[in-house]
């Protein structure tokens, strides 16, 4: 999966740089990112199933990021791919169901229907409890989409919180997949996922078998693999309920490709997307015996 999290300072030569720049900051900012994640797509939509946008990255163009995003949500599923908006909301339920609209579903209006981004997947933050998620698992079953609660993390402060031992036993992160396996047990499909899954960091994969246990059923989004240190063999246990358990996202890995490799960035993220498409689909078939 591509990961697109932009960064003005660090984008393709061929997006526009401050020398071809007109207007404010932010909309020279806005049409130089969108040529860049555009070009990204077209890069890699062959060896990805979906796009991830990280929505901060966006929202601080100010008012243009919204439409750079919408585009970009566009352009991903005239490709075929899903769209995941990845920004870990979280919050009371009045607030989750705003979120929820802007994200996912939209908000009928006496002025009319208001849009939301439309995406398949969004991320969301449980640390607030179950009724701060199910106001997003609500608009996404309504839609046909799905969610992906923050259970064990990449970052090295998930320690910190999730790692935490309960009085009752067990930890943080293992009480909050309880919470998604639960949440996603009245949605589970004839291919044994359900429409509530976590994201579980592929940089400490030694919790994927128990995150497994707990979430027979939970699609796991992968973050961590390639700049934070992460690797896609030794994540195995998240592909136990066949090829789809697994989502591998990958973002730097993916748009510096050329920094590390040499020559034409879109070749060289097409290789990159392509090498962990493969490693991907070789972890899963060995797990499942093909």
């Amino acid at each position: 999966m591509l990961g697109l999290d932009p960064d003005p300072a660090a984008l393709w030569p061929q997006s526009g740089g401050p020398a071809q720049a007109a207007g404010t900051p932010a909309d020279a900012a806005a049409r130089a990112i969108l040529a860049h994640c555009r070009a990204l797509i077209d890069a890699t939509a062959q060896a990805c199933v979906a796009v991830k946008l990280q929505l901060a990255r966006f929202e601080v163009l100010g008012a243009g990021g919204w439409p750079v995003m919408d585009e970009l949500a566009a352009h991903a599923r005239s490709l075929g791919l899903l769209v995941i908006a990845d920004g870990k909301r979280g919050d009371i339920d009045v607030s989750a169901e705003a979120y929820a609209c802007a994200l996912v579903g939209g908000l009928d209006t006496p002025f009319g229907r208001i849009d939301g981004l439309g995406a398949d997947l969004v991320t969301v933050n449980p640390l607030m409890g179950r009724d701060a998620v199910e106001p997003f698992v609500t608009a996404a079953r309504r839609s046909g989409g799905g969610v992906l609660a923050l259970v064990r993390t990449s970052n090295s402060g998930a320690a910190d919180i999730e790692d935490l031992e309960l009085a009752g036993g067990g930890t943080v992160w293992e009480r909050i997949a309880a919470i998604v396996d639960e949440l996603g047990r009245p949605a589970v499909g004839e291919a044994g996922l359900s429409d509530v899954g976590a994201v579980v960091g592929a940089t400490e994969p030694r919790h994927l078998t128990r995150a497994r246990e707990l979430m027979g059923n939970a699609i796991f989004l992968l973050p961590g693999v390639g700049a934070q240190g992460g690797r896609v063999e030794d994540l195995a246990p998240a592909f136990a309920p066949g090829r789809a358990g697994g989502l591998v996202t990958a973002s730097r890995s993916i748009a510096n490709a050329h920094l590390r490799a040499g020559g034409e960035p879109a070749r060289a993220a097409r290789e990159e997307a392509e090498r962990l498409r493969g490693a991907t689909w070789a972890l899963a078939d060995r797990v499942l015996g093909r």
